[in-house]
């Protein structure tokens, strides 16, 4: 049962229902902080939706509701700055499927998608579902932030390429890019000839509270004209189990082709879903501004621990955690050693580094940060690090 009364530190019991975050650890003593999805309930006021939607019995094929498109209008306008008529929406059952069919919409024979990173994992999958070649840049760190280098993606690109996809808030770097890095990634795809897809799935989990999201498509009609922007609510309210995503595409001819790469390939939503994503859309309650303050302490305990070798995270709840000074050749599993389940950097274009979930109750929290202290000075001792 949930504890109201206990919030965010309620540590709920995920074992037994299979959830994938703790499953891959059944058995064993390791603590999971990988996967994205956070260890907390979701919203009463999204249960109550989801609940009143199954009191009615019949769960059959639906239509996207009225609701859920005028909530989502309005959240992106009062939060976003961004006002999008109802044509320009295409409703997916996730963003993944949104990043894999923008290749498809945009593919050409022998073309190429350029991709910044570390990243999200599916990102890097995305070229060879569209039968494109994949450029990967890596991303420069400075001594505070991660950035786009331009001058590698511009001589990178090539001329066949024909997509950029873009993580924004950034997986897993934590980055929320500013304006003027908005501004010269636009004018860089408008030199370049590049359609643009934007994972803006983490834009309500800015901690950094001198910065906001800005969605890139709103800067301009003719940036807007070659983007594909996609947004869910389900990291924000921790729904992930209830996949729905919406697509905003203002280019007429751009929606025609991504709507004919979805066809007989990409299931519908389903009604539960649609209800959870209306009611995290309409939220104006504290439930949000109470997870952020929440997800900030997390975050200070974790940059406390871990010191220079996470840059700040200014969004999302993913902590990028540089392990190369042990020369350890698999991070995640070194770590799994002292009990501790994190995201080995690999798969996202950074060996040597783990990803961290933060978005959990306290007292797991610090369990967490006990084994990842002994793992560390463990590795001091044995002359792994400085």
């Amino acid at each position: 049962m949930i504890d109201a009364e206990a919030g965010f530190d309620q540590e709920i019991d995920r074992r037994g229902t299979f959830a994938s975050k703790w499953e891959k650890y059944r058995g064993t003593d390791i603590l999971p902080f990988w996967v994205a999805d956070m260890d907390f309930a979701a919203p009463p006021f999204i249960l109550r939706a989801v609940e009143a939607r199954l009191r009615h019995g019949i769960l059959g094929y639906t239509e996207t509701p009225d609701d859920l498109v005028t909530a989502f209008q309005n959240w992106l306008q009062r939060r976003h700055g961004w006002t999008v008529p109802t044509q320009w929406l295409v409703w997916l059952p996730g963003v993944v499927p949104g990043l894999n069919l923008a290749a498809k919409a945009v593919a050409a024979t022998g073309g190429s998608i350029l991709i910044p990173t570390p990243v999200y994992h599916p990102f890097l999958r995305v070229p060879a579902h569209a039968d494109q070649a994949s450029i990967k840049v890596q991303l420069a760190r400075s001594h505070t932030r991660w950035e786009m280098d331009f001058d590698a993606l511009g001589e990178a690109c090539g001329r066949d390429t024909r997509l950029f996809l873009l993580s924004n808030p950034q997986n897993p770097t934590g980055r929320a890019y500013t304006l003027s890095e908005l501004t010269a990634l636009a004018d860089f795809c408008l030199e370049h000839d590049l359609y643009l897809c934007s994972d803006e799935i983490h834009c309500d989990l800015v901690l950094d509270e001198n910065t906001s999201h800005i969605p890139i498509a709103s800067l301009s009609p003719e940036i807007a004209q070659r983007t594909i922007s996609l947004y869910a609510a389900n990291k924000t309210y921790n729904i992930p189990g209830l996949g729905c995503a919406v697509a905003v595409i203002p280019n007429a001819k751009l929606r025609a082709n991504f709507l004919g790469a979805r066809e007989g390939l990409v299931h519908g939503i389903g009604p539960r879903a649609f209800a959870a994503s209306a009611a995290a859309f309409a939220d104006t309650s504290q439930w949000l501004p109470e997870l952020l303050e929440y997800l900030r302490g997390n975050r200070q305990r974790l940059q406390q621990l871990v010191g220079k070798r996470m840059t700040p995270v200014e969004a999302t709840y993913l902590a990028w955690i540089d392990l190369r000074d042990l020369s350890i050749d698999n991070p995640g599993g070194y770590l799994e050693s002292y009990g501790l389940g994190l995201s080995d950097g690999l798969i996202f274009g950074g060996p040597g580094y783990v990803r961290f979930n933060f978005a959990c109750p306290r007292a797991l929290m610090e369990r967490g940060l006990q084994r990842f202290e002994h793992a560390l000075n463990a590795g001091h001792e044995e002359g792994r690090g400085d």
